[in-house]
């Protein structure tokens, strides 16, 4: 038990805490009364700027439901700006991003948006914001164009929506949203040429999301991106031999998916192009080197690497046709050094 100092310490204690937290206070608008703070205390404002900052609000929601949304989302971002620790800077940046939104101007949505997320990350919209800045990154990576002087469609900002979706990625990043976005930000790599970033973000989807229904499609679509990037038999089949182990995979995780006879197909095709590899370095060390151990290496390579293939009964005959030469050159070496051997040295003599 404990003593009565103690106590009546304690229970002064969270006396103090519970008169100095705030607590929870809900805006709510009605045509009848406006906005009106419902529950717990304001934050950071004293009487004369809750009021200024109430009739700005219900200046703006005044002009929101007439339809002039221009002048709604210019109090709106005064009440952001000028009253940012109130209870009204959340809803001001909250209806300005909307207002933006329905106005097509995209980036400045998604930054109002982002502003509720980041500075206030326990709101009631956590989730429909971040639908939201999906859609958002989604609509600009498909091309939407924004809107100069309210009617000349804008440029288009595709780099702007995947810097977006990362953003999206970052705030929630177990949302449904998160394999979405990253399926997106992959797709606009290759649309920008760049095959590496777009297998890197697959490859974040695999990994953050393992059970989500497009994680087979990003597993086939790493092998292809891969094997895109393989140049021939004679170049280095590092992205080859990556290609093979997502298509592998792929068949091993995913043995019902649709895909599994497209992936068995692309195998097929990439261990062809390694196994080809493997004999142009046969070919290399076998007739422009005469070091038959090493062609005899690289043959039985493209052997293993494909062994039920057209390619590997050529390495199997070129094998034989190394094996029969090994054992010609090494009669030769003998018979040459028994010839030498048998020869007697001339003797010179110096006067």
């Amino acid at each position: 038990m404990l003593s009565h100092p103690l106590r009546r310490l304690l229970l002064g204690f969270f006396a103090v805490l519970f008169l100095v937290a705030p607590a929870r206070a809900d805006l709510v608008w009605t045509p009848q009364t406006g906005w009106k703070v419902q529950g717990g205390l304001l934050s950071g404002l004293t009487q004369r700027e809750s009021e200024n900052a109430l009739s700005l609000m219900n200046r703006a929601r005044t002009h929101e439901e007439a339809g002039n949304l221009r002048r709604a989302g210019k109090l709106y971002d005064r009440v952001a700006k000028k009253y940012p620790n109130s209870i009204y800077a959340s809803e001001a940046f909250y209806r300005s991003a909307k207002i933006r939104f329905s106005q097509e101007k995209w980036q400045k949505s998604f930054m109002n948006f982002q502003q509720v997320i980041s500075r206030y990350p326990n709101s009631s919209r956590f989730d429909e914001i971040i639908g939201l800045q999906y859609e958002i990154s989604a609509r600009l990576l498909n091309g939407a164009r924004g809107r100069i002087l309210w009617v000349i469609p804008g440029f288009t900002h595709r780099d702007k929506g995947m810097e977006f979706a990362e953003t999206m990625v970052f705030n929630a990043p177990f949302s449904d949203y998160g394999p979405l976005a990253l399926t997106a930000v992959s797709r606009q790599h290759e649309r920008n040429r760049d095959p590496e970033l777009a297998i890197d973000a697959l490859d974040r989807l695999i990994n953050s999301y393992p059970k989500n229904v497009l994680t087979p499609l990003a597993y086939l679509h790493i092998g292809e991106l891969h094997a895109s990037l393989v140049e021939g038999p004679y170049y280095d089949q590092a992205s080859a031999r990556e290609a093979i182990t997502y298509f592998e995979d792929f068949m091993i995780l995913f043995p019902d998916d649709s895909n599994v006879a497209k992936a068995e197909a692309n195998l097929v095709q990439v261990k062809k192009e390694l196994a080809m590899s493997k004999i142009k370095m046969a070919e290399f060390y076998y007739k422009k080197r005469k070091n038959y151990k090493a062609a005899k290496v690289f043959y039985n390579e493209a052997i293993t690497v494909f062994p039920e293939s057209d390619v590997a009964d050529e390495a199997r005959k070129r094998l034989e046709q190394v094996n029969a030469d090994e054992v010609k050159a090494e009669e030769k070496a003998k018979a040459e050094a028994a010839q030498n051997k048998g020869k007697k040295k001339k003797r010179f003599l110096f006067f």
